[in-house]
């Protein structure tokens, strides 16, 4: 259903416009031109902290009208379908009182700084009816696709480790000043603003994790402010090992201040009958060793994205080309669109974000305790 109960396009709202909202709002607008099989969104209302902001935006993105009050975009009538692109500790309340206005929701990860806001996040999607997705656009990209698609064909045997970094620069420099993400309104830090990502390939891979254990750093105690400095309230790097249900050990190394890693997500997975490698800054390729034939001519091959791989050849007719990060967005809102018309969808809903949003907490208290903690 790309419509509304009235039989117009489905209305859009967007709360937030920075970079993740930025996304969004490509999205929305591509989608249909992208697929060809929907009814282009009508982008009716954008929401930014002032009005002036809001206008700007609004103008520049296509949204109809603009506004500094969330809470009118969520109980506007025109708006079928609101995302959510606000800072971490805004998405509950934002996507809570969308659901009980009987909105569908697609709210950025993570879900919540705390277990007990994605929760009640879950249950109000549960109770509304309406559908709630988080932003998982990785698992979007055509060659995780690939990657599942051979694991689950057998290409190399039983699986039974993952390991996966994700490391970016951006808190690399000890004059990079305090923001939100050192606040610990945000969250945990890297476990949960970076971890969640690589859990949703192994959530996707591997299901639920019934074990894990956690240590987490802050490179830097303190970080400038406008009063000189201010104490860092979230641990930049972290390091996890879990233990899935189906019995695969997995480790996750994740660093907000790794020098010289711009959107490493790299990821390893391990058969008994050979390998699969990949890494999001090479996000068009996979790599594939396969433990058969002569040993002297075994090795890894190398996978190229192309239109044998979709929804790749929506975007372009020939290999060897390459997608990029917004186009995931926009393949991630087509799921989004299959999910709100009842088809089977790439997403990953609020009760499955949940189990992701466990494993984090669970990480968080094996850090705490300085052990191995059930999930």
């Amino acid at each position: 259903m790309t419509r509304n109960e009235g039989g117009r396009p489905l209305g859009i709202g967007l709360i937030g416009t920075g970079y993740m909202g930025k996304c969004h709002a490509l999205a929305w607008n591509a989608v249909a031109a992208v697929f060809g099989d929907v009814a282009r969104p009508r982008l009716e209302m954008l929401c930014e902290v002032n009005e002036d902001l809001a206008r700007e935006r609004a103008a520049a993105l296509g949204f109809e009208r603009a506004g500094a009050d969330w809470r009118m975009l969520v109980a506007d009538p025109a708006v079928d379908v609101v995302s959510i692109t606000t800072p971490n500790q805004f998405h509950p309340e934002m996507a809570i009182a969308a659901l009980e206005a009987g909105k569908h929701v697609w709210c950025e990860k993570p879900m919540a700084p705390a277990l007990a806001d994605a929760r009640a996040m879950a249950r109000a999607a549960r109770e509304s009816g309406r559908v709630a997705i988080l932003g998982y656009n990785y698992i979007q990209n055509p060659m995780f696709r690939e990657i599942e698609a051979m694991i689950a064909g057998g290409a190399i045997g039983t699986p039974f480790q993952l390991r996966a970094e994700m490391d970016e620069d951006f808190m690399a420099d000890p004059a990079t000043p305090f923001n939100w993400k050192s606040a610990s309104s945000s969250g945990h830090g890297a476990l949960d603003d970076f971890g969640v990502h690589p859990l949703s390939f192994a959530h996707r891979l591997f299901g639920k994790a019934e074990r894990v254990f956690c240590d987490m750093a802050r490179p830097f105690a303190t970080r400038p402010d406008a009063d000189g400095a201010r104490a860092v309230e979230t641990h930049d790097m972290a390091n996890v090992l879990l233990r899935f249900a189906g019995g695969v050990q997995a480790s996750l190394l994740l660093n907000r201040s790794a020098w010289g890693r711009k959107g490493r997500i790299a990821v390893q997975v391990f058969g008994s009958q050979g390998a699969i490698v990949y890494d999001q800054e090479r996000m068009n390729e996979v790599e594939l060793y396969r433990a058969e034939g002569p040993v002297a001519r075994q090795g890894f091959s190398r996978i190229l994205a192309g239109p044998a791989h979709p929804p790749y050849d929506r975007f372009v007719p020939a290999p060897g080309h390459g997608l990029g990060f917004n186009d995931l967005k926009v393949i991630e809102c087509r799921e989004l669109l299959r999910r709100i018309a009842g088809e089977p969808s790439v997403t990953i809903g609020f009760e499955e974000g949940l189990e992701i949003e466990r494993t984090v907490d669970a990480a968080a208290r094996a850090f705490e305790a300085g052990g191995w903690v059930e999930v």
